[in-house]
């Protein structure tokens, strides 16, 4: 039945369901194997997302053979087959039409021969097949291509670039995930090709560009850089790269340090995108010290910072939730409580500036931050961190009072305590909380009325 040259004493593991998949459509006639990043993550020891499965069966065929089927992307050959809630999407082999919008294909061709399918995908770590009987189908040398760490197209380059110009900035995303190095004349055509990104939607550069910064390896953004790619999805990232940094403080350019910063940041979303964005506005606040001509201030920054990354995040459509959190990390990420003298009273409001739902993502981002400094710039300053650190444990340990909604006393009460209604409640409590803030043992209803009723 099969013609294909498999590596037969190769075997990998696939679940059972998918295994159950293939055997169904084999016993009714039909080619089967499991293809593309299932095959290259089982490989590398990497648990799969998902499993993809391509098929000589046509889309009608594999919905005979499945009980519960979905058509996913019937006119591009695929159903999804339904097993115990769990979808694993079948696609028939196929040869791509043309490509007039960079993304897909006009039209496309079904076929009797997986080769003709493998050839059609992007990479060839993503073009590897692989069935039980069969074993590993390696027409491009995706095996070769894992064991050298490389990303090279199948085939020419900039035809698959051509084809689908995301594969540009996926080519970069598999280089960070996977900590594989770019093969020369795939860099070559991504270079002559970068602009073409300019026709892909942003939702799609969201999706990528956040893998990217999420992997072990977002210093690859600087690969994007290199391959004029940042310049086309994200062109606030070169001023960056193209912005020195001469001061005691700082020993890279403000990308670099940028990088530095997301390295040592967690692996989340929302630390990520603060840690890519929090020196955003350094461009656009460059001022020159007045008794060394040399030396850059970047006053204000944090607050320009905050208005770049609202219009970068709103551009590339991330979910609201993530981009109030961001810009509020980045409008924050330069306060140094510490420096107006290592006193509790600092940090309280320090806190209540910047919020208890954010705080500990704002230390986690200052830490990283001085460790993306030159070592004058680490110690200047660090022992204030730690002092903070320390001191936003103690608040939290000891439940004290950082916030209007945390005080012992609430406008009701000033109301029932004979307070006027109207602002004047609110400009009360307001000077309650900052009395607390300096001394928070005054967090006490009969005390906080006390001193209310001295206020109306």
């Amino acid at each position: 039945m099969y013609s294909y040259q498999g590596t037969k004493k190769f075997k990998i593991n696939i679940p059972k369901s998918v295994r159950m998949i293939i055997g169904l459509l084999e016993q009714h006639g039909y080619e089967a194997f499991a293809v593309g990043g299932c095959v290259r993550d089982t490989i590398l020891g990497r648990k799969p997302q998902d499993w993809d499965i391509t098929t000589s069966a046509l889309p009608r065929q594999v919905k005979e053979i499945f009980h519960r089927t979905i058509d996913t992307g019937i006119q591009h050959g695929t159903v999804t087959v339904m097993l115990k809630g769990v979808g694993y999407e079948v696609t028939t082999y196929r040869i791509d039409g043309k490509y007039n919008d960079s993304r897909h294909p006009d039209s496309v061709e079904f076929t009797a021969d997986l080769i003709d399918d493998l050839k059609r995908r992007d990479f060839t770590i993503n073009a590897m097949a692989y069935n039980p009987v069969v074993g590993l189908v390696d027409a491009f040398d995706g095996m070769g291509d894992i064991e050298r760490k490389r990303i090279q197209c199948v085939g020419d380059a900039g035809e698959r670039f051509k084809e689908d110009a995301l594969r540009i900035l996926r080519a970069v995303r598999f280089s960070a995930q996977l900590g594989f190095d770019i093969e020369e004349q795939t860099m070559t055509a991504i270079r002559k090709m970068a602009s073409t990104l300019e026709n892909i939607s942003a939702e799609r550069i969201h999706v990528e560009l956040e893998k990217i910064i999420m992997s072990d390896h977002p210093n690859k953004l600087i690969t994007a850089y290199n391959l004029g790619i940042t310049k086309v999805i994200l062109p606030e990232f070169d001023r960056m790269m193209e912005c020195p940094q001469n001061t005691p403080y700082h020993m890279y350019n403000v990308g670099e340090h940028t990088i530095k910063v997301m390295e040592n940041v967690p692996a989340t979303k929302e630390m990520r995108w603060a840690a890519l964005l929090h020196d955003v506005g350094k461009p656009d606040s460059i001022t020159y010290d007045k008794n060394d001509a040399g030396r850059m201030h970047f006053y204000g920054h944090a607050h320009v910072g905050a208005e770049i990354a609202l219009s970068v995040l709103r551009r590339l459509k991330l979910d609201n939730k993530t981009i109030k959190i961001v810009t509020r990390l980045v409008e924050c990420h330069d306060d140094r409580p510490a420096s107006k003298g290592m006193k509790p009273a600092n940090i309280r409001r320090s806190v209540h500036k910047i919020g208890k739902d954010i705080y500990e993502q704002y230390l986690q981002l200052a830490y990283a931050d001085f460790q993306g400094k030159s070592d004058y710039g680490k110690e200047k300053g660090y022992d204030g961190y730690l002092y903070a650190k320390g001191q936003y444990r103690y608040i939290l340990d000891n439940n004290i009072c950082t916030s209007k909604e945390e005080l012992e006393i609430s406008g009701k009460d000033l109301i029932a305590a004979g307070c006027d209604t109207g602002s004047i409640i609110g400009d009360i409590l307001k000077e309650l909380l900052q009395k607390v803030l300096e001394e928070p043992e005054l967090n006490h209803k009969e005390k906080l009325l006390d001193i209310a009723k001295t206020m109306f």
